[in-house]
């Protein structure tokens, strides 16, 4: 289900052309995100990238995408928790309190051994981490047993995001084993949002659209598609809360999207989401 996934060629071109383009931003730049595939495969290169980073951007957020699993080595732990930088973010995908579901998911076994002690060195060491678990048919049926695992096994995590699929990369391929109609499991999503509410933990609804999920859920709901692959569809023409809607991946609205997509009229729900964006 990887929506970036590796090829097998050599791109470390794109590790040099990182550091060039990292000089030329400005200094104001808000945030910035690195992805992959899998960023720490660069090991000690991608460290003196994020350090380079702190040293052109100070004050810019950085988040990271990456599986958590290089970090089960501490030493290479420690290196990065020595940037030191203030805003700098790890997200690491959990897909299941299940050891052998999680390692389906990624489609590598050990898997979940090696995040659950990247996560746990992170944290060791005071780095903030971010859980991801994406939402799909082979997720969804364990979400409330995996939000409980991390509420009481992980509660020190800096935030949980509960994720929209996104159908690009792999999930093409792979559509018929991943796609569940988010209308279908609006109810096992507010359970999961309530569990996590109830230990305190900084937790957000990412990646789907307002009228497919439950106004119970409205408080952890975020705007969080970026702008250049975000759109609404035909039914959602005169919602009176499609400035606050997350709407849709362009991808999910060719090639699927949910059925139970209605606009709301002036006067349905009376929460305001607007201060919720990512």
């Amino acid at each position: 289900m990887c929506s970036q996934p590796p090829k097998n060629i050599n791109d470390s071109w794109l590790l040099r052309e990182a550091f060039d383009l990292i000089s030329l931003m400005p200094k104001e730049t808000v945030r910035i995100g690195f992805s992959g595939g899998e960023p720490t495969l660069y090991g000690e290169r991608l460290i003196e990238l994020l350090r380079h980073t702190k040293r052109m951007l100070p004050h810019t957020t950085i988040d990271i995408l990456s599986n958590g699993r290089a970090f089960k080595d501490m030493e290479f732990t420690k290196k990065y928790a020595a940037i030191e930088h203030p805003a700098m973010l790890l997200g690491i995908p959990l897909y299941s309190d299940d050891p052998i579901r999680h390692d389906y998911v990624v489609q590598s076994k050990g898997a979940f051994d090696e995040t659950i002690q990247g996560i746990l060195n992170l944290k060791k060491l005071q780095q903030k981490v971010e859980i991801r678990i994406v939402l799909h048919k082979q997720t969804i049926e364990r979400l409330t047993k995996t939000c409980e695992f991390i509420a009481r096994n992980l509660l020190f995590v800096d935030h949980v995001a509960l994720m929209g699929l996104e159908i690009t990369g792999f999930t093409r391929a792979n559509l018929d084993l991943l796609w569940i109609d988010p209308y279908e499991y609006k109810d096992t999503l507010s359970e999961a949002v309530s569990i996590l509410n109830a230990y305190g933990m900084n937790t957000s609804v990412y990646n789907h659209p307002l009228c497919t999920v439950n106004p119970d859920v409205w408080g952890n709901y975020t705007k969080s598609i970026s702008d250049w692959k975000n759109e609404y569809v035909e039914e959602c023409v005169g919602c009176s809360k499609i400035g606050d809607c997350g709407g849709f991946f362009s991808s999910g609205k060719q090639y699927r999207h949910s059925e139970h997509i209605k606009a709301f009229q002036i006067g349905d729900g009376d929460v305001s989401l607007c201060g919720r964006q990512r």
